[in-house]
């Protein structure tokens, strides 16, 4: 297990690590010496803020204490170097698809030791993070049990996929297969037969890679920060990078976050001093070789060579799975960070509302407010709403108030005489935009949905050991623990339950951790220690019908020993905070994309990267197979034989 954790700090693994070469955000919000774990005063707060969804109570773990909620599971027991997915007693599981799957028509079959880009771009790329479920029409019943699934491949571990890798040996076959290994997979999806299965000759199924051809819109397209020798105009992009969660538009498009896209780009050092190399120290562009070397096959991904094209990743970008012509577009509106998901809903007035993290340390929750409504009778009049509105960023107050500051050109001292161009300027450098505006400075806020049930936020922090490390900023009221090992999630209600308001208010819904060790100063909602299972590093998160959180982890072993795993919490209510581990999964893999179909009988789960730590030549697992290469795959859970909703 040394060498393990060991490869783990890789760049393109390590999500605290990876970033090392990223200059901080600075801004004069105050550093906040009160935490919530210290006294029953901020948990009163707590209560008092959010008394308007949900009263604070002490909750039960067993399975009859939460029947109110649907959640009669027997509980899991955490695992240590398992190589095998571990479910509840009464249910089942199985792969739906695996890395290097045929997903377009007459695919090559897999071949780990034939890899390049032609086949590749054929197959299921690796490390499946975010999945959504877009229904189809069934002709047998009213209620669809076919659907098109969207999964995002976040990145590549080329030292498990390729045999005797190093990056001084890395070949143009190689990188041509990590490149098409990145990206988006589209698939159609459907149960029968007692169980689901995709269709690998679908005409909607399609692979959409690091070089899939893509446009540029909204505010930011065609500005001189976007432009390369390959494209003057600043409008076209080949490909998508490290692609993490994102989310579904009320109209049934697919929102993919590029968020590590630093990582690919080399040689920062030998940029000319000025505006655009600080922004790629902003945002942690490598300062000589990359760790992958893409670089030394193609100029795109040396900074000297082509200054801007690392400005061309950062983004939401929006696909429309019904249509396999369609071309996927950056909608540069949103802001450029390094996105961990992008959650949409819909406010009072018909705005469409996307909320965002920027997963780093000390880094800002945003969220995006259209100026166009959303018509649900006209599903063509809404396709390009995500290209004109505001976006926003988090500052969050000692007082348990909050507001959204907006990042608009010529406000708030994001004017010509402060540096800023113009708005496209505002957007480009969306993090220093951040900064200047005085934003509230988070423990990695990765994953923001919404509960559908009660309407209250979610902003998901994992970790940061940084946090009043040395000269690093120090803890504030929203990010209240130092060397925040496993992380938290802040409950935010906006002001008049309206997901366009610009104030809101909050409170700590979860600090993670062991509750058996008093020092780590968990807190679960109000629920007692004995009600709860030890919880580290969450990451992705999702609802289910009854508003019950469902919770995937990334970093269980280094926060608290024991695997990634999946739990469901109870939200509101008499069993509020009550915490149950539902599944966990294989040895050096995390859990990524929790979704459900719409009647909640079946739970889908992206494993990424199982067996890391391990190499082509020396694996440590060989998950799903059996033998051979471990495989990240998509995989669905549900009650034995499909009996009952997930949960129960």
């Amino acid at each position: 297990m040394q060498e393990h954790k060991a490869i783990l700090n890789a760049p393109w693994r390590d999500k605290e690590a990876e970033n090392a070469e990223t200059v901080p955000g600075k801004n004069d919000s105050p550093d906040f010496k009160e935490v919530v774990e210290r006294g029953m005063q901020r948990r009163d707060l707590i209560k008092t803020l959010l008394s308007g969804a949900a009263a604070v109570a002490a909750g039960s773990q067993s399975a009859q204490a939460a029947a109110s909620t649907g959640l009669t599971f027997k509980p899991i027991r955490l695992g240590k170097d398992q190589d095998y997915l571990d479910i509840p007693e009464g249910y089942e599981a199985g792969v739906l698809i695996k890395w290097g799957d045929p997903v377009v028509q007459n695919a090559p079959d897999f071949n780990p030791q034939m890899q390049n880009g032609a086949t590749q771009s054929q197959q299921f790329g690796y490390n499946c993070d975010m999945i959504t479920y877009h229904p189809l029409p069934d002709w047998r019943s009213n209620s669809s049990r076919r659907a098109l699934m969207c999964v995002n491949h976040e990145y590549t571990d080329p030292q498990q996929m390729f045999p005797n890798w190093s990056p001084d040996r890395t070949t143009k076959d190689f990188v041509d297969a990590e490149i098409a290994a990145h990206g988006v997979s589209v698939i159609e999806i459907e149960e029968f037969y007692g169980s689901w299965h995709y269709n690998a000759n679908s005409r909607f199924n399609r692979r959409i890679t690091g070089e899939t051809e893509m446009l540029i819109t909204g505010p930011a397209a065609g500005d001189m920060m976007l432009q390369t020798t390959a494209d003057r105009s600043g409008t076209r992009v080949r490909g998508t990078l490290n692609n993490c969660a994102g989310g579904q538009t009320p109209w049934g498009t697919f929102l993919t976050a590029e968020e590590n896209f630093n990582q690919y780009f080399a040689n920062r050092a030998q940029m000319p001093a000025g505006v655009n190399r600080d922004n790629m120290a902003r945002y942690g562009t490598p300062t000589a070789a990359s760790a992958r070397r893409w670089e030394r096959f193609y100029d795109r991904f040396d900074q000297v060579k082509e200054p801007n094209e690392a400005n061309r990743f950062g983004w939401v970008v929006e696909i429309d799975p019904y249509d396999p012509n369609s071309m996927p577009k950056k909608r540069t509106a949103m802001g450029r960070a390094k996105h961990e998901n992008a959650s949409s809903t819909i406010a009072k007035n018909g705005q469409v509302v996307v909320y965002s993290g920027d997963d780093e340390r000390f880094d800002y929750a945003y969220k995006f407010v259209t100026a166009g409504v959303f018509n649900p009778d006209n599903r063509g009049s809404n396709m390009d709403l995500l290209d004109n509105g505001t976006l926003y960023v988090a500052r969050f107050n000692a007082d348990g108030s909050g507001v959204w500051l907006p990042l608009v050109h010529g406000t708030g001292g994001l004017t010509v005489a402060n540096g800023w161009r113009n708005q496209a300027d505002v957007l480009i450098r969306c993090r220093q935009a951040a900064d200047a505006l005085g934003a509230t400075r988070m423990d990695r806020p990765e994953d923001v949905e919404v509960n559908p049930v009660t309407g209250l936020l979610y902003i998901v922090c994992t970790n940061n050991t940084n946090r009043g490390l040395g000269s690093s900023p120090g803890t504030d009221a929203a990010n209240p623990r130092a060397n925040n090992r496993s992380g938290h999630i802040i409950e935010v209600r906006e002001q008049g339950n309206d997901h366009a308001a610009t104030t809101f208010q909050w409170g700590i819904f979860m600090l993670c951790g062991d509750p058996n060790v008093p020092a780590q100063g968990t807190y679960f909602a109000g629920a007692p220690r004995e009600k709860v299972s030890p919880i580290g590093a969450p990451d992705n998160i999702a609802f289910d019908n009854q508003g019950n959180l469902w919770i995937g982890t990334d970093g269980m072993e280094a926060a608290l020993g024991w695997q990634d795993a999946i739990y469901a919490c109870v939200t509101e209510g008499p069993d509020r905070g009550t915490l149950l581990p539902f599944m966990s999964v294989p040895i050096g893999a995390e859990t990524c994309g929790p979704t459900f179909t719409p009647d909640n009988t079946t739970f889908f789960l992206a494993v990424q990267h199982p067996g890391e730590g391990g190499t082509f030549e020396r694996p440590i697992s060989s998950w799903p197979t059996g033998s051979g290469l471990p495989r990240p795959a998509v995989v669905f859970v549900r009650k034995a034989w499909g009996r009952g909703v997930v949960g129960s």
